[in-house]
């Protein structure tokens, strides 16, 4: 028995040893950091975006809803810490080498902010800079190895932990003027015609909600508003349509509901791997920002990023005065029934590709 446990022992240090040693491209590096980042946002939003509108409406009746709602809405704060965990668990390390990365990542992410009364949270942070801090976390974990030997508890959290989280906070100012410029360009598309407005808006929205930039933050930042804000959300929508009904064919239902329900960037590996994807979603975006404008649907800047999770595109059409027959057709026939036809021209048709642009990575 004894000597089956220092077998054991020696494998697991073996295995760690291995994993350093092992030689990663960026390309490696890339889908790894993908992978782990789709999983902890779908973790870490999937709660608020199926329970969040119910608890919320229900509230005011009792405080124990209150209660649920706080619990599912706070859970969003911790998406840089699940990210981080996840993306070393794709590299393969040990329990304490994952958290560090999560640790880090979250001092970087720009999800919470100090102020003169404490540290206020503020959000899920930027995930560009997420994306970062987790692969350059992981590559000073893998660097380091096991040459800190006994110190390893003592100074890794120091050096990969506080040290590569302060390197983020350094990088946050930076990273997220990419958001501001790609929100910038998104605000100038505002003086346009109103339905070559509502067709670009509403591309670039369907586009951005499976790329790691916040559409969420972009509405915000640029204070998009009228019939910008329901074009951006009719947007995210148009990328829903298509993703949901690509993945019914290949995935498992979890992962298809969670796409449904607001877990898009999930599938921010399949567009680095298959650009092609990008095509059906633009061409539905063209045909949802087109009903967006028929049907005069209207946003606020805070409702432009989430399309149809958790119903916030369209009840904010409707309480910017949208009628609910149009709003319906806008966020529920047109996305849906384009991205069906679209899906299958493109398959079937002109055989731009197969199922497996859809199998979740």
């Amino acid at each position: 028995m004894i000597q089956e446990k220092l077998i054991k022992e020696e494998n697991i240090v073996e295995k760690e040893k291995s994993t350093c040693k092992e030689r990663l491209t960026p390309k490696d590096y890339l889908n790894k950091v993908l992978a782990g980042t789709a999983t902890g946002i779908v973790v870490g939003l999937i709660p608020n975006a199926i329970l969040g509108a119910i608890f919320k409406s229900l509230m005011h009746d009792s405080p124990i809803f209150a209660t649920f709602y706080n619990a599912v809405s706070i859970m969003q704060f911790i998406v840089p810490v699940l990210v981080g965990v996840l993306v070393a668990m794709q590299f393969e390390l040990n329990p304490m080498q994952s958290v560090i990365v999560g640790s880090a990542v979250f001092l970087g992410s720009g999800a919470y902010k100090v102020t003169e009364h404490g540290v206020q949270m503020v959000g899920i942070g930027d995930l560009i800079n997420i994306m970062l801090l987790s692969a350059i976390a992981v590559y000073a974990i893998r660097a380091i190895g096991n040459k800190l030997g006994s110190l390893t508890i003592l100074l890794l959290p120091i050096i990969a932990g506080a040290g590569v989280g302060i390197i983020g906070i350094f990088m946050l100012p930076y990273v997220s003027k990419i958001t501001l410029v790609i929100g910038n360009v998104i605000n100038n598309f505002a003086v346009l015609q109103p339905l070559l407005m509502c067709i670009l808006i509403s591309v670039s929205f369907s586009i951005l909600i499976i790329s790691p930039i916040s559409t969420v933050a972009i509405g915000i930042a640029i204070g998009i508003t009228g019939l910008g804000a329901g074009a951006a959300a009719i947007g995210v929508t148009a990328c829903t349509a298509v993703l949901v009904i690509g993945s019914r064919r290949v995935n498992q239902s979890g992962v298809t509901l969670s796409v449904l329900l607001g877990a898009m960037k999930m599938m921010m590996p399949n567009l680095v791997k298959y650009p092609i994807i990008a095509v059906p979603i633009i061409a539905n975006g063209i045909f949802c920002g087109i009903g967006g404008y028929l049907f005069n649907i209207s946003g606020t800047a805070k409702s432009a990023g989430f399309g149809i999770t958790g119903l916030v595109g369209p009840l904010a059409a409707i309480n910017s005065s949208s009628s609910i027959v149009g709003v319906l057709l806008a966020f529920i026939v047109i996305p849906f029934v384009g991205a069906f036809f679209i899906d299958w021209f493109c398959r079937k048709v002109i055989h731009l590709y197969d199922d497996n642009i859809f199998k979740y990575i």
